[in-house]
């Protein structure tokens, strides 16, 4: 331990050292009238990539490229250095016979981490690599703290997720990933665009934090002195689109939930909810499955993927797997044999099954639902579409066509973990009191995220909504698959985290 604290204290004295050390480089470099900050634009002609993409017409050509320092070694009269910019590395020569021996001094002053624009004639080196002959070159920002150095790099997580713009300039693959991730959005909108959806905004801020059984985020309107939520979905506002007549809207956006934080859940994420009318919730299970396939092959040029070294096929058709279904293949519980809550309640005990209320008040739902996730959803590791959930459990969905005490929902599962939820979107505004009632006494009981009553809502239901299909998604959830992201924090720029004088 002793060392460990040595060697801690070695690496913050050099660090300090470093700082030091570069803030007298910029005094020195403004007493000179050579102020790097007072740089406000840099005439690049090329990036990285374009210059290794043409390097056959540019040979010999003269460019100006910009980055960030990233290698250097200067020995003597010439030298080579990389410099990173969004698109990669580029190799930089520079010569004294070409710059001079002021030019060439300065150079050998720049620290790994400044900006420069560099101008100069593309050629390749003796081993083939694409490079840039400088004939000039301008500091245009000074880094004023040392990057990690090459060996050790950022590896600690904690680390990078707070110092995300270091990670980005140290892992590659960190900024492949979000690269893709924009990708990926870009995506997902253009196959709705195709099928002639229209892209809404709906608010963040509510009255009524509806659409979904989450616990909420609290605020405080000042003005007009009212409570208000972050919204955990936006179900309730997009459905108010349909009832007006948008036939086919979206929403993708930021949600927000008051919850724990862990590799699949982040209290800000990004969710898209999207509504069709005339549709029920077969099409949106076609819709769902389609639209992942075609993301993944734009983005991966393939429809299979490997997650955590298991290989996954997108491939539609996705299986389709009733709950029922499920708890029997997986839990060897034949639940169409049930018929009270208290057969229900006894077999959650024999499982030992944990729910947020008492056994006691738990219905059938409640122990078909527990069974589901306790010994079934961990299995559904290709993609499955779980059907068919109680009506008491999706208090926005329709009745099943056949089954009253079931309704017409899915869930999306990839890996054992839900990436979507859909319905055939209940339109009966006498049933959907009801449903909401019931839900108030859930809450009442101790359950605060059971859903709230949205009169709003209410009453534009009471205005007609057609019969619609409504499909949620987790894109963060999306990208972790087609990235390879084993934690949720690994595809978000900035996640949440707690502030280091609170650890």
């Amino acid at each position: 331990m002793a060392n460990d604290e040595l060697n801690v204290q070695q690496q913050e004295a050099k660090y300090n050292e470093q700082v030091t050390l570069r803030r007298q480089k910029l005094a020195d470099l403004q007493a000179q009238g050579k102020d790097p900050f007072d740089v406000y634009k840099v005439n690049r002609t090329h990036t990285s990539q374009e210059v290794k993409d043409n390097f056959e017409s540019l040979e010999n050509q003269t460019v100006t490229v910009a980055g960030r320092l990233m290698s250097k070694r200067v020995q003597g009269k010439a030298g080579f250095s990389h410099i990173q910019d969004r698109f990669g590395r580029l190799q930089m020569y520079i010569k004294i016979d070409d710059v001079g021996e002021e030019k060439l001094k300065e150079f050998k002053t720049l620290d790994l981490g400044d900006w420069i624009s560099v101008t100069g004639f593309v050629f390749k080196t003796k081993t083939e690599e694409i490079s840039v002959h400088i004939k000039d070159f301008q500091l245009i920002s000074k880094s004023l703290k040392p990057l990690p150095d090459k060996w050790h790099g950022l590896k600690d997580p904690d680390l990078r997720y707070r110092q995300r713009e270091v990670d980005l300039i140290m892992n590659e693959n960190v900024r492949e990933t979000f690269i893709k991730r924009t990708q990926i959005i870009r995506y997902v909108r253009e196959f709705l665009d195709n099928r002639g959806y229209l892209e809404a905004e709906t608010p963040i801020l509510s009255p009524i934090a509806g659409g979904a059984a989450a616990r909420p985020f609290t605020t405080h309107h000042n003005a007009l002195d009212i409570d208000m939520y972050l919204r955990i979905a936006t179900e309730l506002y997009l459905k108010r689109l349909i009832v007006g007549g948008f036939e086919k809207v979206y929403d993708m956006g930021k949600n927000f939930r008051n919850e724990g934080i862990d590799i699949r859940h982040n209290p800000e994420f990004t969710m898209i909810e999207l509504y069709e009318a005339y549709a029920d919730y077969n099409d949106m299970m076609e819709l769902m499955e389609n639209l992942v396939a075609y993301v993944c092959q734009k983005v991966n040029g393939t429809t299979k993927i490997t997650y955590q070294d298991t290989e996954i096929d997108l491939t539609p058709p996705w299986r389709r797997l009733s709950m029922v279904d499920a708890v029997k293949e997986y839990a060897d519980i034949d639940f169409t044999t049930i018929k009270t809550d208290e057969e229900a309640q006894a077999i959650a005990k024999e499982k030992h099954l944990e729910f947020k209320k008492e056994i006691k008040d738990c219905t059938k739902a409640d122990v078909l639902n527990g069974l589901f996730e306790e010994y079934a959803e961990h299995h559904l590791i290709q993609p499955t579409f779980l059907i068919d959930y109680p009506v008491e459990i999706s208090p926005l969905t329709k009745k099943k066509r056949g089954n009253a005490d079931f309704t017409e929902r899915f869930e999306g599962f990839i890996f054992g973990r839900e990436v979507c939820n859909a319905y055939s979107e209940l339109n009966d505004p006498i049933v959907q009191r009801d449903r909401f009632e019931q839900q108030a006494k859930e809450r009442e009981l101790g359950d605060d995220e059971a859903y709230m009553i949205d009169e709003e809502f209410m009453s534009a239901l009471e205005t007609g909504m057609p019969p619609t299909g409504g499909l949620g998604i987790g894109i963060d959830r999306i990208v972790m698959f087609l990235t390879d992201a084993i934690s949720i924090r690994d595809v978000l720029l900035f996640p949440t985290m707690k502030p280091i004088d609170n650890k």
